[in-house]
């Protein structure tokens, strides 16, 4: 496979799942619900907790938000498809240090999951062909830490809210970039 196979694959993705912008509107959903448990009169284990149940309506919210934007989780027919699923599968193997943070500093899980799911953004730059999942990756990581080095833990809700920022900006962003993209395929196709 040359480069310009290679190039040509990623950009079929890209346009087919619109960079994953159902992910990220999704993601910014999930984590507005994170920032306000963070709100409630509760101790950190029991907001971690929550934090960590709340996760598991991502899926099934970015699959009701795929049909709403047109996007398509699966191209059949390109080799490259099954890697995004790989991609996402791959921060889970950083749950066991999400978990030490849970025991003996619950009041850092919220940074501590924010910085691992910012960071696991960054190789969708590679994916998509699209710079801004680098940037915010990022942005999300050293943010979250200044964010939470900088503020009493009685107001960690303002790491979840950075994160819905950054994922409010990456979304806008990859609706321009997506719209490009679509414009630009059909002139140039011959030249990818």
């Amino acid at each position: 496979m040359d480069k310009r196979d290679l190039k040509k694959l990623k950009l079929e993705l890209a346009i087919n799942a619109k960079s994953g912008i159902d992910f990220i509107i999704s993601a910014a959903i999930v984590w507005s619900i994170i920032a306000y448990i963070w709100t409630l009169p509760q101790e950190p284990f029991t907001q971690s907790m929550w934090t960590f149940y709340i996760g598991m309506i991502m899926l099934p919210l970015a699959y009701g938000l795929s049909k709403i934007l047109k996007t398509k989780w699966t191209t059949k027919t390109n080799p490259l498809q099954p890697l995004g699923m790989w991609l996402n599968f791959a921060q889970l193997f950083y749950f066991p240090f999400l978990f030490f943070v849970l025991k003996d500093n619950p009041d850092y899980f919220v940074m501590t999951y924010v910085i691992i799911t910012g960071a696991h953004f960054f190789p969708y730059a590679w994916f998509y062909d699209e710079m801004g999942y680098a940037v915010v990756a990022g942005i999300i990581s050293l943010g979250a830490l200044l964010v939470a080095i900088n503020i009493p833990t009685q107001q960690m809700y303002y790491v979840p809210l950075f994160m819905v920022g950054c994922l409010i900006l990456l979304s806008f962003w990859l609706l321009i970039v997506n719209r490009r993209k679509r414009l630009d395929v059909k002139p140039n196709i011959a030249q990818i």
